[in-house]
């Protein structure tokens, strides 16, 4: 098996990218959390850190205006830019993923240096739900460089997308998405698919034996904990992120 991409999330400073770097992560994710305070000095060094090691840098803009995404960009450099709206899942679909697409193609004409990923969401296994997740990955696949696939909570009216612990964005759930949807996804695309949702250092081997992905993002399992162990937004727990790196290389040797 080749190596397989260990993504982790929620990395803001540069003490700790420092730490991801020498636990062997190979993207480094980070999260712009506002187009208004946008310009974050120490945020920058982040990202600048982690290009400097080697590793990949990516970053997801909380926000999808044209101009706030070509200026934060610019001034940080990153090597992957990471778009995770969520979707409407009726009426009105595909006219709000072609505006994104358009998005996407927008910046890469502008940076076509930096490799654009795109958040693809699945619903959980069992959901009630319905997320039509291949046909968005066909919309995309020709705007896109690399596909995050996570989970996207589904229920009530179909054409809602709130409900996300990040309002209107996929992610940070803690919860696993169907893997068997997702092996579908890796089988269809001609572009590497990174898989997401509710990945832990106890579940990764699973995961990858059931979807074969091209590489594993976490955020939220290798976050720190708090007392009542409810994980810490942007904080991260090196011993789990340890342990995480350590299952995907074994899982690289396994037949």
């Amino acid at each position: 098996m080749p190596k397989i991409i260990v993504q982790i999330y929620e990395v803001q400073t540069p003490g700790e990218a420092e730490v991801m770097i020498s636990l062997g992560v190979d993207h480094i994710g980070s999260v712009l959390l506002s187009g208004v305070d946008w310009k974050a000095p120490e945020l920058r060094e982040t990202l600048g850190v982690v290009r400097a090691s080697g590793a990949k840098s990516s970053l997801i803009p909380l926000f999808r205006g044209l101009d706030e995404v070509l200026r934060a960009t610019d001034y940080y450099q990153p090597d992957i830019l990471h778009f995770c709206e969520a979707f409407p899942l009726g009426d009105g679909r595909r006219e709000f993923c072609d505006r994104l697409i358009e998005l996407q193609n927008r910046v890469k004409e502008r940076f076509p240096e930096t490799a654009i990923m795109r958040s693809i969401p699945i619903a959980p296994p069992g959901s009630t739900g319905q997320v039509p997740t291949l046909e968005f990955a066909r919309w995309f696949m020709p705007a896109t460089d690399l596909f995050l696939i996570d989970t996207q909570r589904v229920g009530g009216h179909p054409g809602v997308i709130d409900g996300q612990p990040v309002p209107g964005f996929v992610g940070i759930t803690g919860t696993p998405c169907d893997w068997a949807v997702a092996h579908q996804l890796v089988t269809l695309s001609p572009i590497p698919v990174i898989l997401a949702g509710g990945i832990s250092p106890e579940n990764v081997q699973d995961a990858i034996a059931a979807a074969r992905p091209a590489g594993v993002d976490s955020c939220t399992l290798t976050n720190a904990v708090d007392a009542a162990g409810m994980p810490i937004r942007f904080r991260k727990d090196p011993g789990k992120v340890r342990d995480l790196v350590a299952a995907v290389r074994r899982a690289e040797n396994k037949k």
